[in-house]
């Protein structure tokens, strides 16, 4: 209650904008060392380290170290420090094609993150993220291509649903177990078990791009799981952890915490070699993860590598195989790129190849249950604009064209074209 306290008066005080701060450039030089008590002060208390959330990504995802979250960083007290990272995107869809659509359409998510610094390199964190997409109709937005999950009682095909209200509500403890390395325990009724790469809506290589992939079923559709727990051992170059979690994927009604259970599992491991660099490999099971396909499990396999040189450029490129049991294995290539030329300018990309059989669910259909390799190719801009302390908005499009077999030209024209408009306003540092 202490620390709940804490959080909610550093949220509302009136100078809370002031409180910004950017933890990698604090100037420690600047305090007048002289003027403290050295016999009283704590010492760990003044071990800024703990505070550190360079390369963290999704759940327990590292990312390349020169990756920093961005956000308003607050410092209620010594022990204890809270981020908060906001953003609304709305945007306007144009799929063409005979199965394509138009719509308008807002994402949003709101983050708080709390860490406390136990003594001794212990640290605790909790982690609530919020969306009010479930505003929207159930079936999301049209995104062709794109399939999973089911919305009034059809599989999504060409469209993308939306997020849940709880997209996270966890907790994290960090323990030093020798020189450089930690032992760490995460859960919570909503988390991300240890699977595939960072979720898209976190990782600078996407950061611009309006659309989810269409791979998202394939690489981070665990992003959002009601019931996870993880352990796992962390140094300051790799990471190894494992997860026990729910493997069936969220149910259409997106404003409830649905019923937790560990009945799948997971382990992922994770090299920094350097800065720049984050390589990740993980394997799943999980159990009937998709209602469109009952009865069937999922084994999933995923590795991925990020790039992200400090200075505007960041990249990702991954690959993944989901092979339902009873089931074939279908692959999925994702390759991203976002550049941030200079203080307004940022031009990104995305290219993904999916061999997909979910395209056709009517079980009347010739084509049902047929595999389909597609590849999309997206490129965007953004101009980036502060408007005021933290608030920042950044307004762009996207295109996007698709390679596709010529048996799918009858469904959804020759050459479809997915378009958008978008305007981004986020909280930054």
């Amino acid at each position: 209650m202490k620390h709940l306290v804490l959080l909610l008066g550093a949220l509302l005080a009136p100078t809370a904008a002031h409180a910004q701060m950017d933890h990698a450039a604090m100037d420690h030089a600047a305090m007048d060392q002289g003027s403290m008590d050295q016999g009283t002060m704590d010492q760990t208390a003044m071990d800024m380290s703990w505070m550190s959330m360079d390369g963290m990504g999704s759940g327990t995802s590292r990312l390349p170290t020169n990756e920093a979250m961005r956000g308003v960083h607050l410092m209620p007290s010594m022990r204890d420090m809270v981020m908060v990272q906001a953003n609304v995107l709305p945007v306007y869809s144009d799929q063409g094609g005979p199965r394509g659509g138009t719509k308008f359409y807002a994402q949003s998510m709101a983050m708080v993150m709390w860490f406390h610094d136990l003594g001794d390199g212990a640290k605790l964190s909790g982690q609530a993220m919020l969306s009010l997409e479930p505003a929207m109709r159930h079936d999301g937005y049209p995104l062709l291509f794109a399939t999973g999950e089911v919305a009034y009682g059809q599989p999504l095909v060409d469209r993308q649903h939306p997020h849940d209200v709880f997209m996270e509500l966890s907790a994290r403890l960090d323990v030093p177990v020798a020189l450089g390395l930690k032992a760490f325990v995460y859960g919570g009724p909503v988390g991300e078990p240890a699977l595939g790469p960072s979720a898209f809506m976190h990782r600078a290589s996407a950061q611009y791009n309006p659309e989810a992939p269409i791979t998202h079923h394939w690489f981070d559709s665990t992003h959002i799981t009601y019931g996870v727990v993880t352990a796992g051992l962390s140094g300051t170059s790799w990471q190894i952890e494992a997860s026990a979690f729910r493997g069936q994927e969220p149910d259409e009604s997106r404003w409830n915490i649905e019923r937790t259970k560990l009945d799948s599992w997971s382990v992922r491991a994770t090299l920094i070699p350097s800065p720049a660099w984050s390589l990740q490999v993980s394997y799943g099971k999980l159990k009937q993860p998709e209602a469109s396909h009952p009865g069937e499990n999922e084994r999933r396999f995923t590795a991925s590598a990020h790039y992200n040189n400090g200075h505007g450029l960041s990249a990702m490129a991954g690959y993944s195989a989901k092979k339902r049991v009873p089931g074939e294995t279908h692959s999925a290539l994702l390759g991203e790129i976002n550049w941030d030329a200079n203080t307004h300018d940022t031009l990104f990309g995305r290219i993904e190849s999916v061999n997909n059989d979910e395209l056709f669910p009517d079980h009347a259909d010739p084509l049902h249950d047929v595999p389909f390799r597609v590849t999309k190719f997206e490129v965007g801009y953004a101009y980036r604009l502060r408007i005021a302390g933290p608030l920042q908005v950044a307004v762009g499009g996207t295109g996007a064209l698709f390679a596709k077999p010529a048996a799918l030209s009858a469904a959804y024209g020759k050459n479809p074209i997915g378009a958008t408009v978008f305007a981004k306003f986020s909280l930054t540092n």
